[in-house]
Order: structure tokens, then C-alpha cells, then sequence
């Protein structure tokens, strides 16, 4: 490694580790000084640190936990192999803790620090379906249970004009006024798609949608470990009606690993989004339009070379993998508010990948388009309940096909043979906010060509989920 490649990494994960040395002793302190000041908090995502009566304290302290529990059901079958999602009545139940710790060191410098858990297992170890049914799922039980870093990063924001907003708590997010105008510099450990494709609607299994489809594009391979995270450095440039971002972050060794390459100038998965607020509809709120595009370089393989190497045999995507392999894709992913403050609306995304490189980081779709709506419960004078429901089709490239077909299996897919068939997904749920802190949800999820295999299934999953947050 060169020192030029040296330094890059080493001052990501200097920055990281010190912002959380930072935090969590700036924000013990904070905690301390705040015992005996007035204990009104806001409504928010995440309860932030009691405030004073006008002026919010400047850090956060919050926790979620969520556990979910699924039911499968047995569904045809003629045939699987080791990475099929099996045909039997099997229940599973994963559950998820983390601690969201903040502190604003100076203006504009902030600091943050997630400790996080996950328990539990997937349906089938989370094999078989490129939309899989639980977001909270870590694939890779070597892993383990315990405790683990999720995010540790520093936040630096600079103002580019004259305006300021209000920010409310929330999740890695400190209340007190932000510029309208603004460039933000984000470095650390944190989850690629905390910054890339958001979507208030559909983006996080512990309040929404379960499925990976829907959480982000199936088709959009963002650079992440198994648990969904990267160390990296991402550049937003914010106005009211648009904004421009950049990212870099690690890929990375082996397809969906936990462990990740260093040299960020060799290995590395990139993007740009462009976010902009048209008023398409009138009498609605804007529409808020991500136009997205990533490049992933890592140690990848090729589809249709192996299945060229295997020469009718069982092709192996191990085969073909190289350095430098490049593997790129752009996607559309928008939001509508319709009514009730923004709490009813639409949502949709389309992703394409090249599909001639495997798929490594997320999960096995080389195009994936979904939309969706909720409605909330101010309708039936339970506000802070939510219903939505949301429709998903996956599909791969002729190669990676060919692939499946000759009995090659990648990190997520492989039954052995393959009839092929678009994957198609229908997913429902109701949330009922039975506290200020406590929700309760009931998910149900329909399956057809699970693995985009036509000769399995269709395939059913009822969910029960149990969120909690202060």
C-alpha cells in the first residue's frame, strides 16, 4: 500500500475513532450538567437529551429496540439446493438494540456514535430470495451476537448562504438551527444509504417496510459489510430546492463479507445523487426526485465468463474473480407528499445494474422498480397510526441468468436449475402506535418466482413487529 493510500484510510478511521472517544465523553458530560434542568422532550424519532425551556442541549441520546417474528409458510417446491429459501413451516425472530449518542463539539462540528446488537436468524439463514422478507437480518452467523460498532463519524457542516431552519432530534441528528444553504462533509464508519437513496416512506424495517426491495433499490449494490455499514467519506452540497452529493466508501473482500478492503484507492464503491424538488402536481408539496448513479471497484467476478470456463459444467463466479472488476448501475427514486402533512403520500424507485459483474455488496437483482403508498391514520382518528402497502419486481440480466440456469450460485441465490420467472413482491402493513415510544406492527408479504424461479412457490410471510424508541 502506498503512503498516499495509507494516509486516506488512516485519517477516515482516525476521524471516526476520535469522534467517538468524543462523544462519549462530551455527551456523559452534557448528560451530567442536564439532571437538573427541566425534563420536557420533543416528539421525535429518537428522544434527544432533556432541553431547556427555548434551546435544545447540543446532543443526542436515544435508543431503539425492535424485534420482529416471521412465519413462513410451506409453498411447492420440486426441487432446491443449499442457498434455497426452503419449503416448511418455519418461524424465526430477530432482534435488534441500538444506542444513538451525539454531540455538537462547535458550530457547525458534530460527532456521533452508534453502538448496536443484532440477535436472531433469517428464514432459511436469509437464503433464496432477492427480496428478502427482513431488513434486520445479518446474514453471516460467524459474526456472532454480541455487541458492535454500527456507526462512529464525524459530521462537519459549513454555510454557503444566508437562511436558517429548524432541525428537530432524530436519529444521528442534534436539534438546533441548520443553514438552508449548505456544504456538509461526512467521514467514519456509517451505512452508505444514510446519505444515498433515503426515502421517508420506504427506508428502515424497524417502522416500514421488512423487504430489502423496498428498504433501498434491490438493484442498487451500495458498498457495505454484512451488517450494512462501510467506512467512507461523502460530500453534499444542500439548497432548499436541490442538492448534490458525492461518496466514496470501502468494499468489501469477498461478496457480502464482513471484512473490508483498505486501500480506498484501489477498492471502493462510489456514487453520486443529484435531489431535486419539482412541483409537479399542483396544490401538492413538491416531489422530491434522487437521481442516482454508482461505480463499485473490487475483487468481483463475471457471469458469462464462468459460465464459458465451467464449459457445460456447474459454472463457479469464484473462478472469474478479479481486481478491478467494475461493476456500475443509475436509479430514480422519488417521494410525493399527498395529504396530512406529509404522513399520507407515494413513493417509487427503478434501479439498473449492468449485470454482467456479480452481484457483491446488497443483494442479487440487476433491475428492480417499486411503488408504494401510505395513508395515515388521522383518516380513522388515530394519527400516528400508519397503513401502506407497497408492490416490487426484480429481475437479472440474460447473464447472470445463464448463470442461475447452469446451477452457479452467488452469496444470496442458486436452487440448483432455474425457470426463470421475474420475482415479484407485494408487501402490506399496519403500524399501531400504542405509546408515544412504543409501536406495534402486523406485516404480511406474498412472494411470486421466489429467486426468480417460476417452478417454487408463491410464498407467504406473516410478520409481527415491536418497536421501541425514546
Amino acid at each position: 500500500m502506498t503512503v498516499r493510500n495509507l494516509s486516506a484510510i488512516t485519517l477516515i478511521k482516525l476521524i471516526g475513532i476520535g469522534t467517538a472517544v468524543a462523544a462519549l465523553n462530551l455527551g456523559l458530560f452534557a448528560t451530567a450538567q442536564a439532571e437538573g434542568t427541566s425534563t420536557q422532550t420533543p416528539s421525535t424519532i429518537v428522544v434527544a437529551a432533556p432541553a431547556a425551556a427555548n434551546s435544545a442541549l447540543p446532543y443526542e441520546l436515544g435508543f431503539q429496540a425492535t424485534l420482529i417474528d416471521q412465519q413462513l409458510f410451506k409453498f411447492t417446491s420440486p426441487y432446491s439446493s443449499k442457498n434455497s429459501l426452503l419449503s416448511r413451516n418455519e418461524n424465526e425472530k430477530t432482534d435488534t438494540y441500538t444506542v444513538y449518542t451525539g454531540v455538537r463539539l462547535s458550530r457547525g462540528l458534530e460527532v456521533y456514535v452508534d453502538p448496536e446488537m443484532a440477535r436472531g436468524n433469517g428464514l432459511s439463514t436469509a437464503l433464496g430470495l432477492a427480496g428478502f422478507v427482513n431488513g434486520d437480518v445479518v446474514r453471516n452467523p460467524a459474526l456472532g451476537m454480541q455487541p458492535y460498532l454500527a456507526r462512529y463519524f464525524g459530521r462537519w457542516t459549513l454555510a454557503t448562504g444566508n437562511g436558517e431552519q429548524k432541525v428537530e432530534a432524530g436519529e444521528n441528528q442534534i436539534a438546533g438551527p441548520r443553514p438552508t444553504h449548505r456544504l456538509v462533509v461526512t467521514a467514519g464508519k456509517l451505512g452508505t444509504n444514510d446519505i444515498f437513496d433515503v426515502n421517508s416512506y420506504a427506508g428502515s424495517t424497524r417502522t416500514q417496510f421488512m423487504n430489502w426491495a423496498l428498504i433501498n433499490s434491490a438493484a442498487y449494490d451500495y458498498a457495505a459489510d454484512t451488517r450494512g455499514y462501510s467506512m467512507g467519506v461523502a460530500v453534499e452540497w444542500v439548497n432548499p430546492d436541490w442538492a448534490l452529493r458525492l461518496g466514496r466508501f470501502q468494499m468489501p473482500t469477498v461478496a457480502n463479507g464482513p471484512e473490508m478492503h483498505q486501500n480506498l484507492m484501489r477498492f471502493h464503491g462510489d456514487q453520486v445523487e443529484l435531489e431535486v424538488h419539482p412541483h409537479l402536481i399542483r396544490k401538492l408539496d413538491p416531489t422530491v426526485v434522487h437521481l442516482l448513479s454508482y461505480v463499485n471497484v473490487a475483487h468481483m467476478g463475471n457471469y458469462a465468463q464462468s459460465v464459458a470456463l465451467a464449459a457445460g459444467g456447474v459454472p463457479d463466479i469464484l473462478l472469474t474473480e478479479r481486481d478491478s472488476a467494475v461493476k456500475y448501475g443509475y436509479g430514480i427514486n422519488w417521494e410525493q407528499p399527498v395529504a396530512d402533512g406529509g404522513a399520507t403520500g407515494l413513493f417509487g424507485r427503478y434501479y439498473w445494474s449492468d449485470g454482467a459483474t456479480e452481484s457483491y455488496a446488497y443483494t442479487e437483482a440487476d433491475r428492480s422498480f417499486s411503488l408504494g403508498y401510505q395513508l395515515s391514520g388521522a383518516h380513522w382518528h388515530r394519527k400516528d397510526d400508519k397503513w401502506a402497502i407497497a408492490l416490487v419486481q426484480n429481475d437479472i440480466s440474460a447473464s447472470h441468468k445463464a448463470y442461475l440456469q447452469a446451477g452457479g450460485a452467488g452469496f444470496i441465490l442458486g436452487d440448483g436449475g432455474l425457470t426463470y420467472g421475474s420475482e415479484q413482491i407485494l408487501e402490506t402493513y399496519y403500524n399501531y402506535q400504542a405509546t408515544k415510544t412504543l409501536t406495534f406492527g402486523l406485516d404480511y408479504q406474498f412472494v411470486n418466482n421466489p429467486g426468480y424461479n417460476a417452478a417454487r412457490g408463491p410464498v407467504s410471510v406473516l410478520s409481527v413487529r415491536a418497536h421501541l424508541e425514546f
